[in-house]
């Protein structure tokens, strides 16, 4: 640790001369902060509504984590190599933690305090002098620079592009640390680099940060890892000599004493494992399932217990992106006949027991969803671009085409291929070719079987058009590679926004994104107004702005037929083992589930004696 130290006198010395060259500041230290200034809790709050100070700590909880992970080869998730365990941010505390029952604020954790220069061009946190790594040492502001430079040097691409406008961390003394930003575009960036990762400087002297390794790390979270087995599982133990256990923003929080990540290779063995009691709970994202899968006697004992808890957060993009890398999907034309030969409405009818609403918006499910014609303030921001859009952009938002359900789609695939005509993909012997006489192949990359029942009566559809569709099953790490390097044709995939976007969206659908290795911008956009518009999201200084920038946003991309929107809920479906106490106030913006639940010794035994 002796080489990260300063004198504490040459640091404050230091401070003094670099204080004299920043932007002046508010002289207010503020206990949290938010993209428009409003915090809900006061500076002296003992814990967060959502949450029960209360709760009794011990037991422990397995688990599925994300769908679709079925194993893992690292133990840093915050790089571009590998596939990384579920859980790891339990192991890294942040400066600020987020209040999940607000849209963007963030409180104190190993930092106290936090002062905003008047411009937003800068923001110094105030460390809490009790904060440590689980080792013991001490979590200083050397180790907060360290942090910043190793993810923008080293980190994954979208966590360095977000970071651009951060020019520098400087440490002021061994207990300050003050982030500069540069560009108009800073609303958001105090509250990025609150909720960074803290990295221990000393434990990566002699460590490659950016190679894959399973190697605990150190950290200075609530839990750390116990042991695990690549593939199976990995189980967390709670911290009992975690320093932040006390503080307001953690009370009520982390109550169950271990928690393990189960690991199995297809969903139907994931899902006969819960009902053996394998495992304690499961969030079940295949609507068939949750119709059908659990009429089974452990559900109406009520030992196996089935919640559905509303998601009040956007509910993002979830489709068929359609790679514009490769030049048989350039054509607007093309990618639109796409969208008209995907029957939504039966495959809802006949494959979802009619559970999901169809996803139109890249914003579904939020106020900053597009809808009717463009109001004048949208206008206002789309005007200086009118002679690079289409002019439907200018009219309704542009809606998902409709079926009656039938599965007797010929309307719809009649304008197909009547805009793939006028793309210059003529009919010859049943297959849709070019001018050079080459068909048009279109391949679904996928790494589940699960999908294959959905995908399969499009790809029927797209044969009726002459189009030589197929469907290519891959492994997970090599479909991980391929998204990454985006080697494919068509993909699914889901993301979801923020309830406050802001610099992610560069990651999404920016020009630079498109050409970035494992960015999230996997149709590759690449628009100057598109890009324009981002910057009108992040630069907005209300949340009325904002939301009238990501409109007129939305309409564009939509415009664009970047992809083949989904479907969404906007809720969650999770089963469980009934052995789990929860609030009686979830939080708003999260399930909660690990964040503020415990263990039910009366339940648990209940349960045993029953079983």
């Amino acid at each position: 640790m002796t080489p990260r130290r300063r004198l504490w006198a040459l640091a404050a010395l230091a401070s003094l001369v670099m204080l004299a060259a920043q932007p002046a500041h508010s002289d207010e230290q503020k206990h949290g902060i938010s993209a428009f200034g409003e915090l809900n809790y006061p500076s002296d709050f003992s814990h967060f509504e959502y949450v029960n100070p209360q709760a009794p700590q011990g037991g422990r909880m397995s688990m599925i984590g994300t769908a679709g992970r079925i194993t893992f080869n690292n133990f840093n998730n915050y790089i571009l190599k590998g596939d990384a365990a579920q859980g790891l941010e339990l192991l890294f505390d942040t400066l600020m933690t987020r209040a999940w029952d607000e849209a963007d604020a963030v409180y104190g954790l190993a930092a106290q305090s936090a002062e905003l220069s008047d411009d937003r061009s800068s923001v110094t946190f105030r460390l809490r002098p009790e904060a440590k790594f689980s080792d013991g040492t001490q979590l200083t502001a050397d180790d907060v620079v360290f942090s910043l430079n190793i993810l923008k040097e080293k980190g994954h691409p979208n966590i360095a592009m977000a970071l651009r406008d951060v020019t520098k961390a400087e440490a002021l003394d061994p207990a300050t640390v003050r982030y500069s930003f540069t560009g108009e575009r800073t609303r958001d960036l105090p509250l990025f680099v609150a909720t960074l990762p803290i990295f221990s400087k000393a434990f990566y002297a002699n460590r490659p940060f950016d190679a894959t390794t399973l190697e605990p790390p150190l950290g200075s979270g609530p839990y750390e890892i116990a042991d695990f087995k690549q593939g199976t599982y990995v189980r967390y133990k709670r911290r009992d000599d975690y320093w932040a256990k006390n503080l307001p923003v953690n009370a009520g929080r982390f109550n169950l004493d271990e928690l393990r990540y189960e690991y199995f290779r297809d969903r139907t063995a994931e899902l006969e494992a819960l009902k053996a009691g394998a495992y304690d709970l499961r969030e079940e994202f295949t609507s068939r399932d949750w119709a059908t899968a659990y009429d089974i006697p452990q559900v109406r004992s009520g030992n196996l217990q089935l919640l559905t808890l509303a998601d009040d957060r956007p509910s993002g993009a979830q489709g068929f992106f359609i790679n514009l890398r490769r030049k048989k999907f350039q054509d607007v034309r093309v990618r639109e006949a796409l969208d008209l030969a995907f029957d939504f409405q039966w495959t809802n009818k006949n494959l979802f027991y009619e559970q999901y609403t169809r996803t139109e918006s890249f914003f579904e499910n939020s106020d900053m969803k597009a809808s009717g014609k463009p109001d004048a303030a949208e206008l206002e921001l789309l005007e200086p671009h009118r002679d690079k859009l289409p002019a439907s952009v200018f009219g309704p938002a542009y809606s998902a085409p409709k079926t009656d359900g039938s599965g007797r789609n010929r309307s719809n695939l009649r304008a197909a291929s009547d805009l793939l005509t006028a793309a210059g993909w003529q009919i010859r012997d049943g297959m849709r070719v070019d001018a050079k006489g080459e068909p048009l192949d279109i391949q679904f990359l996928i790494f589940s079987p699960g999908f294959e029942r959905v995908i399969a009566p499009y790809v029927k559809n797209l044969k009726q058009l002459g189009i030589n569709a197929s469907i290519r099953r891959v492994d997970p790490s090599q479909y991980e590679a391929r998204m990454k390097s985006f080697d494919f044709d068509i993909i699914v995939q889901r993301y979801a926004l923020k309830l406050t976007p802001g610099v992610e969206l560069r990651n999404f659908w920016g020009s630079d994104a498109a050409k970035a290795s494992g960015s999230f911008n996997l149709s590759g956009i690449s628009d100057p107004v598109v890009d324009a518009l981002i910057e009108k999201v992040i630069g907005a200084q209300n949340r009325s702005e904002l939301v009238t920038a990501a409109r007129a946003l939305d309409r564009v991309l939509r415009s664009g037929h970047y992809w083949v929107p989904h479907w969404y809920k906007g809720s969650h479906n999770i089963a469980y083992w009934d052995k789990y106490s929860r609030p009686a106030t979830k939080p708003r913006y999260s399930r909660g589930v690990i964040d503020t639940w415990w263990y039910d010794n009366a339940k648990a035994a209940k349960l045993a004696e029953s079983r």
